[in-house]
């Protein structure tokens, strides 16, 4: 993937400290990034944008909701942005707990600039390789609910490695029958060869009728 360019990155910064915001948003600024800031999470929530490609960098001893709170709220609200963290407090436990639910930096303060740059480029390449594989997904699900019902059906069986006479035992047609449905989901979800189709299976979540929930039915 082709690196973003520096001046269409954004920066939240979210900080209840004046001087911490001004300090961090010259910093943003000098490498040619966009910087938007706010004092509380609360602020933050309210007028968050997400433009690509995006990244928080976020304090965590914060008024009302801190910044554990926030990273809570944001995977709530599926507002899917990378954080870094800072804090001015050496805190084991909420730096595991934040790289857990997946942070991509817990920094001291005081922090170094240059450090701090490093953890935000790193945090942007997340961000863009994440909002490619979302729009990707987002793409084939859209193909994969175009198919017929029974298209879906086929597409089923046959990325679960079922031969066309054994997809026409288990939907009560003929073979016939599978291998017309079975090129129409091939032309639909735009799949070169089957190995094509299975990987676009698993990246939808699709398992066979057969495989999923005791033979009840598919899920995404």
């Amino acid at each position: 993937m082709q690196e973003p360019q520096e001046s269409e990155a954004l920066i939240a910064i979210v900080d209840d400290d004046p001087s911490a915001r001004r300090g961090l948003q010259r910093l943003v600024r000098s490498v040619g990034w966009k910087a938007e800031t706010f004092a509380s999470a609360q602020e933050f929530l309210a007028h968050a944008r997400i433009e690509p490609p995006s990244c928080v960098v976020l304090d965590l001893q914060l008024p009302g909701l801190n910044g554990l709170d926030l990273q809570k709220r944001m995977a709530e609200v599926e507002l899917e942005i990378p954080i870094v963290f800072l804090t001015g407090h050496g805190d084991i436990p909420a730096s595991v707990q934040a790289m857990k639910a997946g942070a991509v930096e817990f920094l001291t303060k005081p922090f170094d600039e240059e450090e701090l740059l490093q953890a935000i480029r790193e945090a942007l390449e997340r961000d863009g390789r994440d909002r490619q594989r979302r729009a990707e997904i987002s793409e084939l699900r859209g193909r994969y609910e175009l198919l017929t019902a029974r298209e879906q059906e086929v597409m089923q069986q046959v990325v679960a490695g079922l031969l066309n006479k054994q997809v026409a035992g288990e939907l009560k047609i003929t073979e016939f029958t599978v291998k017309v449905h079975r090129g129409q989901v091939m032309r639909k979800m735009g799949a070169d060869s089957l190995a094509d189709l299975v990987r676009m299976a698993e990246k939808l979540g699709i398992r066979s009728r057969k495989d999923a929930n005791g033979g009840q039915g598919s899920r995404l």
